[in-house]
């Protein structure tokens, strides 16, 4: 029996059960076959860990991007580390320049940023500000669980609404919809705008690729609420994952396009770093008889390696069957309706500087 391989355990409404050592980190933490971990390693029996909440001390909230191929400058993450647990998130290797490990660290301790909302008045309020568009979940989603209790996206939200700022949001969760009222006034000036991301329709698939995320229904339930609220709703198909997801997109955009969606994207599975082993062993896990089809598929659009970290090639998959995954979405596109132009462009006409909290105004 010694020879055999030992099963790789897995850990209920977790990603992944594995912690690789960080990037940057010289030493590592593994078991050594003596210990309890041990035992119920080899069984795949491993206790879940609880969720650690750590506090974030910085002094600043808008991170700035000056990277080619991504298509935004400014964003905020109140939260870093995603207690959703999606095992393909390209977000985990963040987390190695905390000192944290890429895997189930980055799903149990996170860092929550309790001053979001004051910092984020300061800078709207700063001189050196130019009003511009900011991304909420640029990183990690905003609206994970911990958001329902310490509500610091809303409160990011009612600042850049106070100051008319623009906004554009992405998520997976069905969270998004209790801040409708904020999200309906930013949309009244042209500056509100909400992406809901969805991976696959089958809830077996998402339970165990996104554990922590809402179900599928939810987040078309999500669509239809803001699109009767009047907030202006897309759907993004992200990431579409090849031999595994990449079937489900025409249904995906139809559901969505039903839901009330009126503009679509989607982009193909991304592994960076330490993401390519998690993903990996989490699909030979799961879908075994996949297995070999979808990292074959990866590589063949991704120049023969799971991940090409280059300049402008690391955002886009290229060959053959690339190709095919965009036509497929630009017909379906077509035949549901969806026009390019659908996105209404975010405005910063409205904005003014929101008021300091620490000076009330003469005229309140």
């Amino acid at each position: 029996m010694s020879g055999e391989p030992r099963a790789r355990p897995v850990l209920r409404g977790r990603g992944t059960a594995e912690n690789p050592p960080g990037r940057f980190e010289r030493i590592a933490l593994v078991p050594d076959g003596e210990t309890l971990d041990a035992d119920l390693l080899a069984l795949g029996e491993l206790p879940s860990p609880r969720t650690l909440y750590l506090r974030d001390s910085s002094r600043s909230i808008i991170a700035y991007n000056d990277s080619p191929d991504i298509p935004f400058d400014a964003s905020i993450n109140p939260y870093r580390g995603c207690e959703h647990g999606c095992a393909y998130c390209y977000a985990r290797p963040f987390h190695e320049y905390l000192g944290f490990s890429a895997g189930l660290d980055f799903e149990t301790r996170i860092v929550v940023k309790p001053d979001a909302a004051l910092l984020l008045r300061r800078e709207l309020r700063s001189a050196s500000w130019r009003p511009q568009p900011i991304i909420v979940s640029g990183v990690t989603d905003a609206y994970q669980p911990i958001e329902r209790r310490l509500r610091l996206t809303r409160a990011c939200l009612e600042v850049l609404a106070e100051a008319r700022n623009p906004v554009s949001i992405i998520t997976k969760n069905h969270l998004v919809t209790r801040d409708a009222d904020v999200l309906r006034q930013l949309a009244g000036c042209a500056a509100g705008q909400v992406n809901l991301s969805i991976t696959s329709l089958r809830p077996e698939v998402q339970r165990v690729l996104e554990p922590r995320t809402s179900i599928p229904a939810r987040r078309l339930d999500a669509i239809a609420r803001l699109t009767d609220a009047g907030v202006p709703v897309g759907v993004m198909v992200a990431p579409v994952i090849p031999g595994l997801t990449d079937e489900e997109l025409p249904a995906i955009l139809g559901a969505a396009r039903a839901a009330g969606a009126r503009w679509a994207s989607y982009a193909v599975l991304r592994l960076p770093y330490a993401v390519a082993g998690i993903f990996q062993n989490w699909v030979e896990q799961h879908f075994p008889e996949r297995a070999g089809k979808v990292l074959n598929r990866i590589r063949a659009m991704r120049g023969g390696k799971l991940y090409d970290a280059n300049w402008r090639q690391r955002m886009h998959a290229r060959g053959e069957m690339a190709n095919q995954l965009r036509l497929l979405f630009r017909v379906s596109c077509r035949q549901l309706g969806f026009d390019r132009t659908a996105r209404p462009p975010l405005s910063i006409d409205h904005f003014h500087p929101p008021g300091d909290p620490l000076q009330p105004s003469l005229f309140d």
